[in-house]
C-alpha cells in the first residue's frame, strides 16, 4: 500500500533529532545522533489534540533519553505486526534507519483480533513470521532490533488481582527473541506487576478514563510516562543503551511536558 503524504511527512518529522530546538540549530556533538525507531500500535503511538488526553508511551520516551538519541515514533493506532508490514510502514522505517540505530517493536493488541483477517496473526506461526521481518530488516540495515512484549491492559478479577489479557502472544515473542538472539523487553510482565501494585482504583489514574470514556487499554499522561520509564529502564538494564544514553529514570516527570500537536500541522 502506498503511504499517504501525511504519513510520509510524519515519518520525516519523526526523525528530526530531539536536540533541535525552536531555533532549528543544535550544538555539534562528538557522537553521531542515533535514532530509536518505534514500530507498534496505539498504546505507543503519537496522539494529536483531537485525542487528548489519550497518550502513547512513545510520546514520553524522549524524556528519559539524552538529546543525541532521537526517537522516531512510527507506531500507529490499530495496527498489528501484519497490517503494519502490509501497509508499507516497515518499509518506510527501513528506508530511513541507519547503522547504529535501533528498531523497537511492540505488537499484539491487534494481532489478537481473530475476526479481522487484515490484522490477525496466530501467536506461534504468523505472529512470529511477521516479527522476523522486523528483525531481519533491521539487521540488514546495520541497526539493532529490540522486541517488547505488549503492555498490559487494565483488567482485574473479583479478588483485585491484575489479569493478563494477551494470551500466548507474549510467550511467543519471548521464544522468538531467544531463538533469534534478540534483546527482549518484557513490558507485559512489568506493566502487569505495576498495575497489581497500584490496584483497582489507582490504575484508573493511569489509563484514559474521562467523564465520557472508561478506556482500559490506552493511557493518559501519567500512564504513558510510567510505561515509558519501564521501557527506558529495560533498555539500560539489557545494555541496549549505555548509562550516558539515559536520564531522569528516577525523576518525577511533569504531566505538562506531554503535548498533543494539531493534526493539521503534520
Amino acid at each position: 500500500m502506498t503511504l499517504t503524504r501525511r504519513q510520509v511527512t510524519v515519518a520525516a518529522l519523526a526523525t528530526v533529532p530531539l536536540a533541535l530546538g525552536a531555533a532549528g540549530t543544535a550544538q555539534a556533538s562528538p557522537r553521531r545522533t542515533r535514532t530509536l525507531f518505534i514500530a507498534g500500535d496505539s498504546t505507543a503511538a503519537q496522539k494529536y489534540s483531537d485525542a487528548a488526553p489519550e497518550t502513547g508511551w512513545g510520546m514520553a520516551l524522549p524524556f528519559f533519553l539524552r538529546q543525541d538519541l532521537a526517537v522516531a515514533n512510527h507506531a500507529v493506532n490499530g495496527r498489528s505486526s501484519k497490517s503494519f508490514v502490509d501497509e508499507g510502514r516497515l518499509d518506510a522505517i527501513l528506508g530511513l534507519i541507519k547503522p547504529g540505530d535501533f528498531l523497537l517493536v511492540q505488537f499484539a493488541h491487534n494481532d489478537e483480533k481473530t475476526a479481522d483477517p487484515t490484522r490477525y496473526t496466530e501467536p506461534w506461526t504468523t505472529y512470529q513470521d511477521y516479527l522476523r521481518l522486523y528483525i531481519d530488516g533491521a539487521r540488514a540495515k546495520g541497526a539493532r532490533p529490540v522486541l517488547a512484549t505488549p503492555v498490559e491492559r487494565r483488567k482485574f478479577d473479583a479478588s483485585g488481582n491484575a489479569v493478563p489479557t494477551h494470551g500466548e502472544y507474549p510467550a511467543a515473542m519471548r521464544a522468538l527473541a531467544q531463538e533469534e538472539g534478540v534483546t527482549l523487553l518484557d513490558i507485559q510482565a512489568l506493566s502487569l506487576a505495576l498495575w497489581q501494585k497500584l490496584g483497582v482504583e489507582e490504575t484508573k489514574k493511569y489509563f484514559n478514563w474521562t467523564d465520557t470514556e472508561q478506556d482500559n487499554t490506552h493511557f493518559n499522561p501519567p500512564g504513558a510516562i510510567a510505561v515509558a520509564r519501564l521501557v527506558a529502564r529495560e533498555l539500560l538494564r539489557h545494555r541496549v543503551l549505555a548509562p550516558r544514553d539515559v536520564r531522569r529514570l528516577d525523576a518525577d516527570i511533569p504531566e505538562s511536558w506531554i503535548t498533543w500537536p494539531s493534526p493539521a500541522t503534520v
